[in-house]
């Protein structure tokens, strides 16, 4: 995803008028359309609110709600992810990203969290994702800028972006915020390194869950994830996601109100996992998966950069391609490449597709 551009840790109000949805032409099935969506969690119990709050509160006495299984005690220190039982986020804007039928015209209320449990070598904001900046929330102050953004900005829903290491703190962000008006969706933006004891805590708190599914392999996970299970922990939780909100739906004005919808970054060289991908969401998920197929990769992060391997003294001078970490991807990726993941997905029967709008407003 492309950060927005926005200063840290600020409040900032979309200036951009709302536009009427007079016509629409909804490229979507009826078993799609919403007549109307009242956000999951306005739907609890007092008593289900209750016993949320409490296995929050608990996981963060024993922190399991990420595959990394740290096992800490988060108010008293932290695990791989550094963050303790508050915290700590980067950006807190009007966002308005790669998929226009979430952002729409006003945008989604996006909170950008800091420090996420991969380690992504070709990260694109790792200078949020690898890095403990920005600023320190407890869940309540959290919970008070959802609704400073459906309030003053106007957005069409709370996006909250690389969450996955702060489950507990956001589920408690969340009925918080239910208590003090909030009537917005929420949309869980994620990696799908989740484990399945955090994406039970956010049933019923969650209405759109944004995965993406990176890397098929368990070389290739290990090698740019730094992660060996993670194909395995996301092909489990994207299947828990879709169980829990099903396919992505819309209300009328077109809008996504509800589901699940996939994104995958077509990767330099690795069209052959893509495929493998495709074939899962289609088999696994549902053949009706919303997908978003993205070719913006680029070098960044610590691909391209000078090896700091040494040579061994029998070995013939690295030449300068050679010489740089992760050669392999050290490139853009082609149209053939992103072509070739779009036919894999076609034929594996998937339909819905997050293309590039034609027109001004949203593209559905």
């Amino acid at each position: 995803m492309r950060r927005p551009h926005v200063l840290p840790s600020r409040l900032l109000v979309s200036q951009q008028a709302a536009v009427g949805f007079s016509r629409r032409f909804l490229h979507l099935a009826p078993p799609f359309l919403l007549d109307e969506h009242s956000p999951r969690y306005m739907t609890l119990s007092a008593v289900d609110a209750a016993k949320k709050r409490s296995k929050a509160y608990a996981h963060l006495r024993n922190c399991n709600l990420c595959p990394r299984l740290c096992g800490v005690n988060r108010y008293e220190t932290t695990g791989m992810c550094l963050i303790g039982a508050n915290v700590k986020v980067n950006v807190i804007a009007p966002h308005f990203g790669e998929e226009p039928c979430i952002q729409g015209h006003n945008g989604s209320g996006s909170v950008f969290f800091s420090m996420c449990n991969l380690r992504c070598v070709f990260c694109q904001n790792h200078d949020i994702a690898h890095q403990r900046n920005g600023q320190d929330l407890t869940p309540e102050e959290l919970g008070d800028w959802y609704l400073k953004l459906q309030d003053v900005g106007k957005v069409h829903n709370i996006n909250l972006i690389t969450p996955e290491h702060v489950v507990p703190q956001v589920a408690l962000s969340i009925l918080h915020a239910r208590e003090n008006g909030l009537t917005l969706p929420v949309v869980y933006n994620t990696s799908a390194y989740d484990s399945l004891a955090s994406l039970e805590l956010l049933d019923g708190l969650v209405d759109i869950y944004l995965p993406d599914f990176k890397l098929w392999s368990t070389a290739s996970s290990r090698r740019l994830l730094k992660a060996d299970d993670y194909a395995a922990t996301a092909r489990e939780s994207i299947k828990a996601m879709h169980a829990q909100v099903r396919d992505l739906c819309f209300t009328p004005d077109g809008i996504a109100k509800k589901g699940l919808l996939v994104r995958h970054l077509v990767m330099p060289g690795l069209e052959a996992e893509s495929a493998e991908i495709m074939k899962f969401l289609a088999t696994d998920v549902s053949k009706d998966c919303f997908v978003h197929i993205m070719e913006q990769y680029h070098p960044d992060a610590y691909v391209g950069k000078p090896s700091n391997a040494r040579p061994k003294p029998s070995a013939p001078a690295a030449n300068s391609k050679d010489d740089k970490r992760y050669a392999e991807i050290n490139r853009a990726v082609t149209k053939e490449e992103t072509s070739a993941v779009r036919k894999a997905a076609e034929a594996a029967g998937l339909w819905r597709f997050c293309d590039p709008p034609r027109h001004d407003g949203s593209n559905l």
